[in-house]
């Protein structure tokens, strides 16, 4: 297979760094993981939303579209946990429809993240875990980050109507959607061959896979 460049797209605890993780290791792939930790306004934003919404999206899409350039770079094929597309589209339009990112700052963040990604060729497949939010708290609970054991089960409603309104016009590469609330992918061996397989398969187009 050629050189592959797939983004793992997905809710809070929906579970894309376990994937990233299990993809690149079975197909010998290499794994890029999202910055969290290394995020400078992460602590005071939690404190603070409205005073640091905006420098904390700023600095996470800045690091995503530099990875995004690594990636690009990189000789062999890579998977990436979250894609650049994520910031903008799903979490600082959240922010900005709470109130967290003033219209003035949104509109400055749109402009930038819009002309940057104009330059950078997208990747050649988004994978999209989908999952209901009982599952996505589940999943954080079970995880056991301190920051997201409270986390609010309406903010978690709508970041999923985001990524399905998000995906719903995404047309910058093929897509395909991963019904995860019944497929462990960490514990079935059966349920991670399936992903794999519909990952090489289908890089060239849309798809939704159906469990049975």
């Amino acid at each position: 297979m050629p050189k592959r460049f797939i983004a793992i797209a997905g809710n809070i605890g929906v579970g894309k760094s376990t994937l990233t993780r299990l993809v690149s290791q079975r197909m010998s792939w290499e794994p890029f993981y999202e910055a969290v930790s290394e995020n400078p306004y992460l602590a005071d934003f939690y404190q603070d939303m409205g005073r640091y919404a905006f420098h904390s999206q700023i600095f996470f899409l800045s690091r995503r579209l530099r990875h995004h350039r690594r990636l690009l770079d990189f000789p062999g094929s890579v998977v990436q946990d979250r894609s650049v597309y994520e910031d903008a589209e799903i979490f600082a339009r959240a922010l900005h429809l709470q109130g967290h990112i003033a219209e003035r700052d949104y509109v400055t963040y749109r402009e930038l993240y819009e002309v940057l990604v104009e330059f950078l060729p997208p990747p050649d497949l988004v994978v999209y875990l989908r999952a209901s939010v009982p599952t996505l708290l589940k999943r954080i609970q079970q995880r056991g980050r301190a920051f997201e054991q409270n986390m609010d089960p309406v903010y978690l409603a709508q970041l999923n109507e985001l990524y399905e309104g998000w995906l719903e016009n995404f047309a910058q590469c093929p897509v395909l959607t991963i019904p995860s609330d019944d497929l462990d992918f960490v514990r079935s061996e059966t349920h991670l061959q399936l992903i794999i397989g519909k990952i090489v398969e289908k890089l060239s187009g849309k798809e939704e896979m159906f469990f049975a």
